[in-house]
């Protein structure tokens, strides 16, 4: 299921650097030379790419690399309209932003890569990083909500703080850091981008998370859109103690199904309150060995 347009940040990458996060420095590498900007009031390097290390902030988890691939293409027939930026360190240069171009180039055997040289913080360098990643490809949600708890618990930042640096308003980046509070199962969903972030929206009102789950997989079994999960979650109450029958019913149905489809078997499932019983029949001795077997115990 794909998901929805990117919203526009409200600050991006350039005006973040030009604000004073990060200001050109002279290249200090022996090997790296003067590149010749178009515009003079960019400080540009040729860096050779094995003094360039990667960001150990960078909130993307996983890389498409038939993308990369297609993007060291287009780096071949149109060159590199973006130089890379990258700050200083001990013998070499940490990249800040342009993980996807930096690959590009290793795909197509270059041995140099054109940066930017900035002086950044290290909370200064994972804001640029994160930027890059929502302005230039798509980030999926919970690797954006992973880097911006990130930034709050490792620099100390409020809401507000990161808000800030984001250039977006703080009601969005506490919705951002809550999809963090989904179950697990339910992030990798999203994070695949089998729901979008509307449905993910909608489940963080199922409080139970063992409910959250078995509406999600609903969502996966019957396609449904985000006003059919509206209505369903709100059939189901939310785990509201009305409707919490319905959901606990939804539940075993699911259990159920999952048994019988790996014992290959018509599964009885019981649930009375918090107690239940499982009756999995069979209809000869080698049935019973083989479901023993697939249970774990040898006949």
């Amino acid at each position: 299921m794909a998901q929805p347009p990117k919203k526009n940040l409200g600050r991006g990458l350039g005006a973040i650097i030009g604000a004073g996060v990060g200001r050109p420095v002279q290249p200090v590498v022996p090997a790296a030379r003067p590149v010749a900007p178009a515009d003079p009031s960019l400080q540009l390097v040729e860096i050779p790419l094995e003094q360039i290390v990667p960001n150990p902030r960078q909130p993307r988890r996983e890389f498409d690399e038939a993308a990369i691939v297609e993007l060291a293409e287009s780096i071949r027939s149109e060159g590199l309209l973006q130089p890379i930026v990258v700050r200083k360190t001990d013998g070499g240069y940490q990249l800040v932003a342009g993980e996807r171009r930096l690959r590009a180039f290793r795909h197509l055997g270059q041995k140099t890569v054109t940066a930017r040289v900035v002086e950044a913080s290290d909370a200064s360098s994972a804001v640029m990083a994160l930027l890059e990643n929502l302005q230039r490809a798509d980030l999926n949600p919970v690797d954006e909500a992973l880097a911006v708890a990130s930034l709050m618990r490792d620099f100390s930042l409020t809401q507000e703080a990161v808000a800030d640096r984001l250039g977006r308003p703080r009601a969005s980046v506490a919705n951002t850091v809550r999809l963090l509070s989904l179950d697990r199962e339910v992030q990798g969903y999203l994070a695949k981008g089998q729901i979008s972030s509307g449905h993910a929206k909608v489940l963080l009102g199922v409080e139970n998370k063992a409910h959250q789950v078995q509406v999600a997989r609903l969502v996966l079994e019957k396609g449904l859109s985000v006003r059919a999960l509206e209505a369903e979650v709100r059939k189901l109450g939310g785990g509201r103690r009305g409707d919490r029958r319905r959901v606990a019913q939804t539940v075993v149905q699911d259990v159920q199904k999952r048994l019988g489809d790996h014992f290959s078997a018509a599964v009885s499932v019981v649930r009375k309150g918090t107690r239940g019983t499982i009756s999995i029949p069979f209809t000869s001795d080698d049935d019973l060995a083989r479901l023993l077997e697939k249970i774990g115990i040898k006949p």
